[in-house]
């Protein structure tokens, strides 16, 4: 389901559901006319603006006789709207998956998404939902390409490869699916050719490298066949170690799984 909850009059209203709701509307606008057919402000807000274009959007594009100016998960207007959306991928679809995601960081990353996807293979429905949803979740709605922490957890760790002093804060996380530790960025580095060990922070600092590294994690670590399985639980354990956040990261891939039509 594309939202979790309802949306409209006397509806839940969350805002990432609202917002959702209103791209759907404006990506639509060509199936209702007359004085209702406008651009929505997309801001999480419920109004008499967007409560007007659902009503307007089920009478024209559903045909009903009325309207009750709500949104439910998996109703009839939902899957219209779902079905009116253009193909292929877009910056619109990729907010909609991750609607917390500010507009300035769909625009830097969806150019990288596009490419890294297809250069390394992850281009069916399954496994871009899965990598998206993943992605999403990992990255805080692409808002970070760097681990929060210090790393001085990772000290010492040699199963990441880490034998020097300061390796843990050095090789810490970054990237989109954050690559961690020492081992890790060398064998990234010898992958690319560009050299990662000697200023390791540059990999968070360029949109295509911070996608790349993921693609990369997600093909060595064999994560497509998990996908094509539709094994989140599998997916997740692969990349966090555990569990962390699943919840999250199965509300993003239910997202990514409306929108792809699965």
């Amino acid at each position: 389901m594309c939202i979790a909850k309802s949306v409209g009059l006397a509806a839940r209203n969350d805002v990432a559901d609202v917002r959702i709701v209103q791209v759907l509307l404006n990506l639509n606008t060509e199936a209702w006319s007359g004085a209702a057919r406008t651009q929505l402000q997309v801001d999480g807000q419920i109004g008499p603006n967007t409560i007007n274009a659902i009503r307007a959007f089920e009478v024209q594009a559903l045909g009903l006789p009325d309207s009750d100016g709500l949104v439910t998960p998996g109703d009839a207007t939902m899957a219209r709207l779902l079905a009116g959306l253009p193909p292929g991928p877009t910056k619109e679809k990729l907010g909609l998956v991750m609607p917390r995601a500010m507009p300035k960081r769909i625009d830097l990353y969806y150019e990288p998404l596009v490419q890294g996807m297809t250069r390394y293979g992850i281009d069916t429905p399954r496994q871009i939902a899965h990598f998206i949803a993943q992605l999403a979740h990992e990255s805080g709605s692409l808002l970070y390409a760097e681990e929060l922490a210090s790393g001085n957890a990772y000290d010492g760790r040699t199963d990441l490869g880490n034998t020097q002093p300061g390796d843990g804060p050095r090789f810490k996380g970054r990237g989109l699916i954050q690559l961690t530790g020492r081992a890790n960025y060398r064998a990234y580095s010898e992958f690319t050719g560009i050299d990662y060990l000697s200023d390791p922070t540059r990999l968070a600092l360029d949109p295509f490298a911070c996608v790349d590294v993921a693609c990369w994690f997600w093909q060595k670590h064999g994560l497509g066949p998990l996908a094509e399985a539709d094994d989140a639980r599998a997916v997740t354990k692969r990349i966090n170690g555990g569990y962390n956040g699943l919840d999250d990261r199965l509300e993003h891939l239910a997202r990514a799984r409306a929108l792809l039509g699965l």
